[in-house]
């Protein structure tokens, strides 16, 4: 059972196949057989989860209507507060809080009734691409516990790939969503930004993150983006429109007459020749379904990686300077405030986070904010006016989603030049707001791991991915077999 989709899963609860608390007691224990070689999960709620699973058992069981993912366990990544249980964001900084409320994501998963089973690993507060910045430890990537899974939310993409939960929730600032999809063979969804309430999502950089759902199929994806989305009076950069009809679109799949457009600038150089093949590849899949490809150039692009670099780092300087051990958090030291905060801030934050609140504060000091900062957000007009000449041009537009499959743990750790161009081909999405989803397009022929194909759509079109991307996993389901995540090695059998 803990190898079906969540569609599937629902549909068996739906039937009095099994009970919600089975399926949960099901994942809790894989969690227990895997995951000390995984390290997906920060934090376990046993408790709180059989506790959920039993209430909507209970519903079902007095006739009483739930929503179509009602009773399926989740992974929730660890940014994203929930009442009463422990939220970290990866960091020593906040090592044993507990909220006193719930994020309006977590609010909508319980009221749909979705299971939770936990809180995931991630790079400190959001800030990495491989999830080894995490003050607990890196977590391992399923197909090779040698390799990372993404980041910063590799802990919710490892979760699915291990079947440890068949469903996940990510953020994503500059792809840390759809990277771990990438390398760890499963569906990530970054959703138009303002799509998805950022209420009670700590924040790394407010103009960037998105949260978004993860997932093993386009279908399960779109589930769970329609049961979070929507608009949140709670947050100011919420989009008040209906949610993008995601469900109904992942369910049509025919992409018929549509233009989908190969961004030129995302890919050739520093692409991994397997990656490529595979994007290739699924291309003339597109083409055989009767889509039209075309080529379209967004020459901006090339500065997208340096302006946010720029961006992000600002607005993290900013956001952490709550972190001063006088309100929440640890605190370490005695004496004046500022000798407790500089101490508290010294250990609580890693090296990443420092090396960022560096860099922000640096370009945001007097004399350096036009130069840096100001520059940087006028490339992202570029970069959002490259995307509307394109768009004029195609439905979407696509490119890989990582420029390589998952790398080995350590071997990017000392040069983080290297680690962020990791992120090369998502970052621009998030500069200009829209949406962007990556779906797996096979594994690579240099070392078997898997690759991602990522798809682009106006903001607030989120349903034109999640046409193409169902077009293309059906596909490619034909064309495998069976589902990829069927070749991810056994784990836990000791």
């Amino acid at each position: 059972m803990i190898k079906k989709s969540a569609a599937e899963m629902a549909a068996a609860l739906s039937a009095g196949e099994v009970t919600s608390v089975e399926l949960t007691q099901a994942h809790l224990d894989q969690i227990a057989k895997v995951d000390s070689d995984v390290h997906a999960f920060l934090h376990v709620d046993n408790d709180g989860a059989i506790a959920q699973a039993r209430a909507v058992d209970e519903k079902r069981k007095s006739g009483e209507r739930v929503s179509p993912l009602a009773g399926v366990p989740l992974a929730l990544k660890d940014v994203l507060v929930q009442k009463g249980i422990p939220t970290t964001c990866g960091s020593k900084m906040l090592e044993g809080w507990r909220p006193p409320y719930d994020s309006t994501v977590v609010t909508r998963l319980k009221e749909n009734g979705i299971v939770i089973l936990g809180k995931t690993n991630m790079d400190e507060f959001a800030m990495g691409s491989s999830t080894e910045n995490s003050a607990y430890g890196p977590t391992h990537n399923p197909w090779d516990l040698s390799r990372i899974p993404g980041g910063s939310g590799g802990g919710s993409s490892a979760a699915l790939a291990a079947f440890e939960a068949p469903l996940a929730i990510g953020t994503d600032t500059g792809g840390s969503i759809r990277q771990p999809a990438a390398v760890t063979g499963t569906v990530g969804v970054k959703p138009t930004y303002g799509g998805v309430s950022r209420y009670g999502l700590v924040a790394f950089s407010s103009s960037l993150d998105q949260a978004g759902p993860c997932a093993r199929t386009v279908l399960d994806a779109a589930y769970l983006h329609e049961a979070i989305g929507g608009y949140d009076r709670m947050d100011s950069t919420s989009i008040n429109e209906p949610v993008p009809a995601v469900v109904a679109a992942a369910k049509d799949g025919n992409i018929k007459g549509m233009k989908i457009g190969v961004i030129k600038e995302l890919q050739g150089d520093g692409y991994q020749p397997g990656v490529l093949k595979l994007f290739n590849q699924s291309l003339e899949i597109l083409a055989s379904l009767g889509a039209e490809i075309v080529e379209v150039s967004c020459k901006y692009f090339d500065y997208a990686l340096a302006a946010y670099y720029l961006i992000a780092p600002s607005e993290c300087s900013s956001n952490l300077a709550r972190f001063d051990a006088m309100r929440y958090g640890i605190r370490v030291g005695e004496g004046s405030a500022e000798e407790v905060m500089n101490a508290t801030r010294q250990v609580g934050f890693g090296r990443e986070v420092k090396r960022r609140i560096i860099l922000g504060t640096y370009a945001l000091s007097s004399g350096y904010y036009d130069a840096y900062y100001g520059s940087a957000q006028k490339v992202r007009t570029l970069i959002s006016r490259d995307f509307d000449n394109a768009f004029g041009k195609a439905d979407v537009l696509v490119s890989p989603t990582a420029p390589t499959t998952a790398f080995k743990i350590g071997e990017k750790a000392n040069d983080p030049i290297a680690m962020y161009l990791n992120d090369i081909a998502t970052i621009p999405t998030n500069l200009a707001g829209i949406g962007g989803m990556s779906v797996p397009s096979g594994l690579a022929e240099e070392d078997g791991l898997p690759a991602g194909f990522q798809i682009m759509a106006p903001a607030m079109k989120d349903d034109r991915m999640y046409k193409v991307g169902a077009a293309l996993e059906a596909a490619l389901l034909t064309k495998w077999g069976k589902p990829i995540l069927d070749n991810v090695p056994a784990l836990g059998a000791k």
